[in-house]
């Protein structure tokens, strides 16, 4: 089976110069997500997760590799894709109605079609906040909603469109415990349902174990993906099974796993300065300036 998402040794500097000091923000990322899956990417900060996205979803173009999706290869900005983030960033002017309506007055084909279709559409982003629990507030203003109220509209509106991928960058991190958890359920009952493909960035280990089908764990700065772990728990998953041995096994594997990284990386550091001022030292013994002790540095002037 073809898959949906499909990474080929991918890497990507942030600019020609980067790319020239082979500066790498990701490096050799291959992966292969299938029609339907729900994955989760994890990681210390500054690892990648949030390059991930926006080379999945064409907003970066990869210095090297190939990126396909839906089988065909990722060469700009995806219509095919919704988005949210931890901000809800919902229009302050616009009622939640209005803003869940957004994608659909600028995404073709529904920008051609929306004025004559506006009902319709509306009718449809209603339905959509009352499976999430949002009956009722179609009519209401951003900063007449709490903080998961408006973490619901947000993802009204970027699946509102119908896409075949969505895209998640830490979108419960600034909401209590509670919350959260309710929001784990509401996307839960929502893929269940549309089949659509998940890609979930968090720091969250508990909502990576509980959400997804498969969790990625990448490596710090430049970012590789490091450890793949199948999440073989029962579907659909409760918040109780979130006590249960089985699941605090695995989030717990998880962490080690970035514990063993974090660690590895700090003691790589540490050797590389103590190396750098030895050399320094050297070079003030030898009469030479102590800039000229270089020899703890590659020539793109980052500690080997």
């Amino acid at each position: 089976m073809q898959p949906f998402v499909d990474f080929r040794n991918v890497w990507l500097a942030y600019n020609d110069e980067l790319l020239a000091q082979s500066h790498y923000a990701v490096e050799d990322i291959s992966l292969q997500v299938q029609q339907g899956e729900f994955i989760a990417i994890v990681g210390p900060s500054g690892c990648g997760k949030s390059t991930f996205m926006k080379l999945t979803t064409g907003l970066k173009m990869p210095s090297k590799g190939s990126i396909h999706v839906g089988g065909q290869p990722v060469t700009g900005p995806l219509k095919i894709s919704g988005m949210a983030f931890q901000a809800p960033s919902l229009l302050p002017w616009r009622t939640t109605l209005d803003n869940v309506l957004l994608p659909l007055e600028i995404v073709e084909p529904y920008r051609s079609q929306f004025r004559s279709r506006r009902a319709e559409f509306a009718d449809k982003a209603r339905r959509l906040l009352d499976s999430v629990g949002l009956a009722g507030y179609a009519d209401k203003y951003p900063w007449q909603l709490s903080g998961g109220m408006q973490q619901r509209a947000s993802i009204c509106r970027a699946l509102v469109h119908e896409p075949k991928m969505l895209l998640l960058d830490e979108p419960f991190g600034a909401l209590d415990a509670f919350t959260r958890e309710e929001l784990w359920c509401t996307l839960r009952d929502l893929q269940a349902a549309q089949k659509f493909n998940v890609i979930l960035v968090t720091h969250d280990l508990r909502e990576s174990v509980f959400l997804a089908d498969t969790v990625y764990v990448m490596s710090k700065s430049p970012g590789r993906i490091v450890v793949k772990r199948q999440i073989e728990l029962p579907q659909p998953r409760d918040l109780e099974l979130t006590y249960t041995p089985a699941f605090t096994d695995i989030v717990h594997e998880l962490r080690g796993h970035i514990g063993a990284f974090r660690k590895t990386a700090g003691q790589a550091g540490a050797a590389a300065t103590s190396g750098t001022n030895a050399t320094s030292g050297t070079g003030g013994n030898n009469g030479t300036s102590g800039t000229s002790g270089t020899s703890g540095t590659s020539d793109t002037g980052v500690p080997r």
